[in-house]
């Protein structure tokens, strides 16, 4: 099904000519990713849970460098140093946070206020350090957006999300997309995302309907068993009370069933803002992404993976990570334009003083 997918994946096709279209690919298998997951897992359980600071090192270092556009892997440079001392020092905010919440409540609301400074300042400065330790072809990323972008994009989106009972959500998918896109450099040359709202509010849209109709399906189902179940009570031995029991039964499964349905509209509505985000975004002005996702089949392989995960107790992790990752590489590419050597030495050429600094940065990863 991937390969029939990606084989029919074809991109819009770039003003300037002459131009090729390159699709990224995903050369890892479960079985290989197997052996650094599990070793992963157990030194994390043995060091309670220190080293998996190490281990998302290890993880990232693999999946980047199975990562693969125009023969040439991705690179992961960070070190678990800096990731364990940036979990420290959230760790340590969310400790003072809660006791200054339960000691000193009027000092716990005002780090609540707080926070909406302080997070948005945690998530820039983690969006540069990732960036900055991804490297493609020696050529380092770069991250130059600031705390009051982050804000905006994801404390100011979020709100607007929740108080339109996620009406707006297209809007904050919007900006994040832009403070994130626009804001990432490669070798001196710059990004640009500007996702339209029509791909954003039709993936919305669609993800109401499908809730609609599970709400509706799940409705009825539990009404119908809540009305058949003083009969089934009337010809078995159960005693009456039990009818209570079993409503209640009834009505618990139907919320986690209806919660657990929208995870899947939610599921949905990503792999849309994923294909809109993309298809806007464009490198050194002229250089398209492109990302053709199926919204159902993307659903279809989380959902899958996840009952995967579950039902083998974990073992299938890397099985399904590798699944998925297979999968949105194959449907994305980029049209470059002009040669594709020439681009290179033009970035190689402007990234060599900013290189120094990259190799001279130490920043931490706070894991927003």
């Amino acid at each position: 099904m991937v390969v029939a997918e990606a084989a029919s994946f074809q991109a819009a096709p770039a003003r300037d000519a002459p131009s090729d279209f390159h699709r990224f690919a995903f050369m890892g298998s479960g079985k290989e990713y197997f052996g650094i997951w599990i070793v992963n897992v157990l030194l994390t359980i043995v060091t309670l849970g220190i080293y998996s600071a190490w281990a998302k090192v290890r993880r990232n270092r693999y999946f980047y460098g199975n990562t693969v556009l125009l023969g040439r892997a991705f690179e992961y440079h960070a070190k678990g140093k800096q990731i364990l001392i940036g979990r420290v020092i959230v760790f340590s905010y969310l400790i003072v946070y809660n006791l200054l919440l339960t000691f000193v409540p009027i000092a716990g609301i005002i780090l609540i206020l707080l926070s909406l400074f302080f997070i948005p300042w945690l998530v820039a400065r983690g969006l540069r350090f990732s960036a900055r330790v991804t490297s493609y072809r020696n050529v380092r990323f770069d991250f130059v957006g600031g705390s009051g972008g982050a804000f905006k994009a994801f404390i100011l989106g979020g709100f607007l999300t929740v108080i339109t009972a996620g009406l707006l959500a297209p809007l904050a998918s919007r900006w994040v997309g832009r403070y994130v896109g626009s804001n990432m450099c490669f070798g001196g040359k710059a990004f640009e995302t500007n996702p339209a709202f029509g791909p954003l509010y039709r993936g919305l849209f669609l993800a109401i309907g499908l809730a609609l109709a599970i709400t509706l399906v799940v409705t009825a189902i539990v009404m119908g068993t809540l009305r058949a179940a003083p009969q089934l009570f009337e010809s078995t031995a159960f005693d009456p009370a039990d009818i209570q029991i079993w409503h209640w039964i009834v009505i618990v499964a139907g919320y986690v069933v209806t919660a657990s349905l929208y995870g899947v509209v939610a599921l949905f509505y990503s792999a849309a803002v994923r294909n809109a985000v993309w298809n806007a975004t464009v490198f050194d002005g002229k250089h398209r992404f492109s990302s053709r996702l199926s919204r159902g089949r993307y659903t279809l392989i989380a959902i899958t993976n996840l009952l995967a995960t579950i039902v083998s107790l974990g073992l299938l992790r890397p099985w399904a990570a590798v699944r998925m990752a297979r999968y949105k590489w194959a449907l994305t590419g980029v049209t470059v334009v002009g040669a594709v050597g020439t681009l290179m030495s033009e970035i190689e050429a402007q990234s060599s003083a900013v290189g120094a600094e990259f190799m001279d940065f130490e920043g931490f990863d706070f894991g927003f």
